[in-house]
């Protein structure tokens, strides 16, 4: 099964992509950076339609079955990258619905970093929701924190059993 990372972090170098780094380096998922694109927010009158997102997620949807989504946590969601992203979607319920069907039985998941361990069940929501309307299997998601800017050796294995658990996902 053909794994892609989707990092959506306004920091190149912050504690997701410490952590990207990592899942990269341990699986070699091919990886995307959101940032290296330009996606405009939604818009019901599809005005943003040319800008990087239909051919992007064109792409991806063709090229993968499963989606990591990596995201810092900020004010207790997603990053803004990543909601813009998700708001996309829409896209594909509405201008391409093609996509949108193409998306179904696909594979999802989603790590993301701050610096506390506060982060409640709700922070899943929109990931495992968006999976469910979009026909996709939401897997899990794991809430990561790194210490002084480093992963701890109890968190770098927190982070591998996920990495078991995702590329091991089996759909009953």
């Amino acid at each position: 099964m053909k794994t892609i990372l989707i990092i959506g972090s306004a920091r190149r170098n912050g504690d997701t992509a410490k952590i990207s780094t990592l899942l990269q380096k341990e699986t070699h998922w091919e990886t995307l950076n959101l940032s290296d694109y330009t996606i405009s927010h939604y818009d019901y009158e599809h005005k943003n339609a040319g800008d990087d997102f239909l051919p992007l997620i064109e792409k991806i949807v063709h090229q993968y079955d499963r989606f990591i989504f990596a995201t810092p946590v900020y004010w207790y969601s997603m990053s803004g990258i990543m909601k813009v992203f998700f708001d996309r979607l829409s896209d594909l319920v509405t201008i391409r619905k093609d996509l949108g069907r193409a998306l179904k039985g696909k594979q999802m998941a989603v790590i993301s970093s701050s610096a506390g361990d506060n982060l409640g069940e709700q922070f899943w929501l929109p990931f495992s929701r968006s999976a469910e309307y979009l026909e996709m299997v939401f897997i899990q998601g794991l809430h990561t924190e790194l210490i002084d800017d480093k992963i701890s050796s109890k968190e770098k294995a927190r982070i591998l059993s996920f990495v078991e658990t995702v590329q091991n996902f089996k759909v009953l």
